[in-house]
């Protein structure tokens, strides 16, 4: 399984695509995680000010990791995505 997030609301769509998938709800991810439902749901909708010790709980859960590349193309939206 391959996904590219190049902005926060990507990420959150990755994590919650692949929770789904899992079959697990919210509640069940945050218990694995070590967090609050409330965190993963800020996660998943892309918000502000999340640590990324959060986000690499999160990956530890779903059995994920984070592979870090070069861009394979960009356009000014994927940088408005960003800010």
């Amino acid at each position: 399984m391959h996904h590219i997030a190049r902005s926060p609301k990507q990420l959150g769509s990755v994590i919650q695509r692949v929770r789904k998938q899992r079959g697990m709800s919210q509640t069940d991810l945050a218990h694995l995680a070590g967090l609050r439902q409330e965190m993963v749901s800020k996660i998943e909708t892309g918000q502000d000010g999340t640590r990324l010790s959060s986000i690499y709980a999160l990956f530890a859960a779903l059995n994920l990791e984070m592979t870090i590349d070069h861009r394979s193309r960009s356009s000014a939206q994927d940088i408005e995505d960003i800010f």
